[in-house]
């Protein structure tokens, strides 16, 4: 590699093995159902994750806006941590596009969400409130360092929301590393859950596209709001293709990311002016802290990237890294190496 790049796993290149069957897909016009290729790749997602049907889509963004849109009304309510990448980084889209309130609940350092919390934002019924429709969670949760949440949070959630008429959506952008790391299958840790959505372009490495999966009369309307929002492709069995390659032969090696993530907390942790806890490092996500005397994150962003290294700034004085396809063990090494030379180089 040119550089190691380890801002976001969105910047894994396709395999030669995705670049080989998209070249040759079987293709046809999707918006009429007619692409066997997306066909395929949405039956695929369906079984994986234990959902009678499943919807192929343009982004991650897209799938949790399709999803919200499928289960709210106009003036609806949804429930959701306050770090939720729906509501910090999906440019107010439920609001802005589908006029779904959001109402937040804090996050806990692992993800997960106080369920009595929840209870308590639900609104009752009362013409001055919007009416509260779902619960939103998040596995694995990307602003929580990358953790994944079990089965037993993701059950007793699904309790709370069946007592309370709430239906559940899971942002699952990297579920597949959270089953990974838990040594679960997909389908359990969605098993209360109504949607799921699930993005290939991250850790699964293909060059587009998401999921949305759920019940076939969900589905069915979820086709609806994906058209509107112009995300009706027509031979997009191009682009599924890949996806087809990332459910069958990319899952199992997200452990090799894990690993890698663990391997560069555990050599950032030992150097001095960087704050992390290696144990906190589950799956491919590693955030960490810069002292305040040794530099601005901004700089030393600016510098590692100089050094062929780039890394993500989130504030002042955090940063988050990113292991992902084809980052191998030599690259994190040398990306410890030249952490190490940056940092003795600030004065």
């Amino acid at each position: 590699m040119s550089s190691i790049d380890l801002r976001s796993d969105t910047l894994t290149p396709p395999t030669p093995a995705m670049r080989k069957a998209m070249a040759a897909a079987d293709v046809g016009d999707d918006v009429f159902g007619e692409d066997p290729t997306v066909n395929r790749l949405q039956e695929l997602a369906a079984e994986r994750t234990g959902k009678e049907a499943a919807l192929f889509v343009a982004s991650g963004t897209m799938a949790n806006l399709v999803s919200l849109m499928t289960h709210c009304g106009r003036g609806d309510e949804i429930i959701l941590g306050d770090q939720a990448h729906i509501f910090f980084y999906e440019q107010g889209g439920s609001a802005a596009v589908g006029g779904i309130h959001p109402r937040t609940v804090a996050n806990r350092p692992d993800g997960t969400l106080d369920l009595e919390a929840v209870r308590a934002a639900i609104r009752f019924d009362d013409v001055h409130f919007p009416r509260t429709r779902l619960l939103v969670l998040e596995n694995t949760h990307n602003r929580c360092n990358g953790t994944p949440i079990g089965p037993d949070f993701m059950a007793a959630a699904g309790k709370l929301a069946g007592e309370n008429n709430l239906k559940i959506h899971v942002d699952g952008a990297r579920i597949f590393n959270a089953a990974c790391a838990l040594g679960v299958c997909v389908a359990d840790l969605v098993a209360a859950a109504d949607s799921v959505s699930f993005c290939l372009s991250k850790g699964l490495a293909s060059p587009v596209g998401s999921l949305v999966c759920g019940s076939r009369a969900f589905i069915a309307r979820a086709r609806r709001a994906r058209k509107v929002l112009g995300g009706g492709m027509r031979q997009a069995g191009v682009l599924a293709a890949a996806g087809i390659i990332s459910l069958t032969e990319m899952i199992d090696r997200l452990a090799e990311d894990h690993a890698n993530a663990k391997r560069l907390a555990t050599g950032l942790a030992d150097l001095k002016g960087v704050n992390l806890d290696p144990n906190e490092v589950l799956t491919n996500i590693v955030y960490f802290q810069i002292d305040h005397e040794t530099m601005d994150a901004a700089v030393l962003v600016e510098k590692l990237a100089a050094e062929g290294v780039k890394i993500l700034p989130v504030d002042a004085r955090r940063c988050r890294a990113v292991t992902h396809y084809p980052i191998r063990e030599t690259d994190i090494n040398h990306a410890l190496y030249v952490f190490s030379k940056v940092l003795a180089s600030k004065d």
